[in-house]
């Protein structure tokens, strides 16, 4: 069984990162017994002035992007339907917020010590884009809860922002080298691939990866 480390490099409002990471899950299923892989979860904030509060989704992608309502309605149905293809529900509704990420991000930095930033990172795409929630402290110590990390550490982790420089830290050596935009994946420090790829397109660069190590 060939080792596999895959560095991610994402953010919880982002559609195409879960889809992404989604896709490379199932590449990694089809692969089965021929790979051990190990996941690092790494901070991309889209909006990290963004108010505590929120601003709705569609206006914020008017403002930032030029985003038509047409547009709008056309990008949430082809979403939900990609959605669809990895078992991932996008439920998009009218009052939908982009939300700021720094305290998940805080989260998933301190989840890595337990082995569950996977489940963290998957719990709070579900949070937002399926549950139609948003992150309050009360629904992020809920997710922490579930997953039965230990709800005093990440309470005192949101009450005092205690990662929050190191999550500002590792977004800036990101963007020196390069990334300004999410989803990256980074296989084994060495071969990138950027944007929601393929199935098929993982396969192959883990294929390429596992046959050097032969």
């Amino acid at each position: 069984m060939k080792q596999l480390e895959i560095d991610i490099i994402s953010d919880v409002v982002c559609p195409w990162c879960v889809i992404g990471f989604s896709r490379l899950q199932k590449a990694i299923e089809q692969l089965g017994n021929q790979i051990d892989v190990k996941i690092n979860w790494h901070p991309f904030e889209l909006n990290p002035s963004m108010s505590d509060t929120g601003e709705n989704l569609r206006a914020h992608l008017a403002k930032k992007y030029g985003t038509t309502l047409e547009g709008s309605i056309k990008a949430r149905k082809m979403l939900t339907d990609l959605g669809q293809d990895v078992d991932f529900q996008f439920n998009y509704f009218d009052e939908m917020k982009m939300l700021n990420t720094h305290q998940c991000h805080q989260l998933l930095l301190w989840a890595k010590g337990s082995g569950k930033q996977t489940q963290l990172a998957m719990a709070l795409f579900e949070l937002f884009f399926t549950n139609k929630s948003e992150f309050t402290q009360e629904q992020l110590l809920e997710v922490v809860t579930v997953l039965r990390l230990n709800t005093k550490e990440a309470e005192h982790i949101l009450q005092t922002n205690l990662f929050s420089q190191e999550v500002k830290r590792i977004e800036n050596q990101w963007r020196q080298q390069g990334v300004e935009a999410v989803p990256a994946f980074i296989f084994n420090k060495q071969e990138i691939l950027l944007g929601a790829q393929e199935v098929e397109t993982f396969i192959s660069v883990i294929h390429s990866l596992i046959q050097d190590k032969e």
